[in-house]
């Protein structure tokens, strides 16, 4: 198998395993917290407005569709879906690692789906830091051009490679490949964990380099050391795997920790609902991102997506009225408490 085909199959598998499989680990958090409510709210449940900006762009509700798939035929529908609930609902969307499409390019057609159902989409392109360092900012520049986005991120995921059969182990110059791109570059660059968590020390290496914002990828949600693990079934990688479950830091202690460095964030990472939402925008974050949420429903029909997106934004509007948010500025100062071992960590990183 080449290495282009290789790259194709992972993600299917990657696909295949999510859907199939019981892929999340660990606690994000957002069961330790919980928004302060408030008897006497002030504001009309039915004019409550969800909409907010990111990046200077104007969106229908900070539910940001987070980087799922792409880069196999069998990904193109799934994305197609995605986008089309994008576009109803004017929702920020990543997609996939675009690794595989830049690669091989008649892999392309899962990614430029995306735009086509999305003509006024704010879309983040997706490129591996292993891969900028390695291929420079042409590659960033034709991951962008691939679907027209507005913004690209570039992914971290060291445990991820750490484990997996086909992984990078090398992660020496990445952080001058990514100062590189910030300066050069003409679009948002967004730096973005993949389920470890991203610490405070982190993310002001990473607003030193230069990036728009920080997507923080937090543990407690889909665990790519369950997926590799289950990819690598009956070998000593998949003992690894085991070994790591439990890596990272939860969703929630890195947001209070990424939002002490400034700057736009989107809160990604084991949540569920669209309360989970709430109480990550009145943490900090700007955008909280879901993936796995909206991966199932996407595998089954429109209607079915469409279904779970008005669930989540119905949680929303109730936790914002509950709250006495009239709007997301609003829920930006709503209170919160925090509990448990969510508490003990975040007072034992102060």
């Amino acid at each position: 198998m080449t290495e282009e085909t290789a790259t194709s199959s992972r993600k299917r598998d990657h696909l295949q395993i999510c859907c199939e499989q019981p892929v999340e680990a660990g606690n994000a958090g957002f069961g330790d917290v919980r928004l302060v409510h408030n008897a006497l709210p002030e504001c009309d449940m039915d004019a409550i407005e969800t909409k907010t900006r990111f990046l200077d762009r104007a969106l229908g509700s900070p539910l940001f569709i987070a980087a799922m798939t792409g880069g196999h035929p069998d990904t193109l529908e799934v994305n197609r879906r995605l986008a089309r609930a994008a576009e109803r609902y004017n929702l920020g969307m990543g997609v996939g690692s675009q690794r595989a499409a830049l690669e091989k390019p008649e892999l392309e057609g899962s990614f430029t789906v995306v735009r086509e159902e999305a003509p006024h989409a704010f879309l983040c392109a997706n490129l591996g830091i292993i891969q900028l360092r390695d291929h420079g900012i042409e590659w960033a520049e034709r991951a962008v051009e691939m679907i027209d986005a507005q913004a690209i991120a570039i992914h971290v995921n060291s445990l991820q490679e750490a484990i997996q059969p086909e992984g990078d182990h090398n992660a020496e110059g990445c952080i001058e490949a990514l100062r590189d791109l910030c300066k050069e570059f003409s679009y948002p660059v967004i730096v973005k964990e993949t389920g470890s968590g991203i610490s405070a020390g982190t993310a002001r290496v990473i607003r030193g380099a230069g990036a728009s914002a920080i997507d923080i990828g937090g543990y407690g949600g889909t665990s790519w050391a369950k997926i590799e693990r289950l990819r690598a079934s009956g070998s000593e990688l998949a003992d690894l795997g085991e070994a790591f479950l439990s890596w990272g830091i939860p969703t929630v202690v890195s947001l209070r920790e990424v939002r002490t460095a400034g700057g736009p964030i989107i809160a990604t990472g084991g949540l569920r609902s669209g309360i989970d939402i709430a109480k990550a925008v009145a943490l900090g974050a700007d955008l909280g991102g879901m993936a796995l949420p909206l991966l199932k429903p996407a595998m089954e029909s429109d209607d079915a997506l469409s279904l779970a997106v008005e669930a989540m934004h119905r949680e929303l509007r109730v936790a914002m009225f509950l709250t006495g948010s009239r709007s997301i500025a609003d829920l930006r100062h709503a209170r919160t408490y925090i509990t448990g071992l969510t508490r003990q960590m975040i007072e034992n990183s102060d």
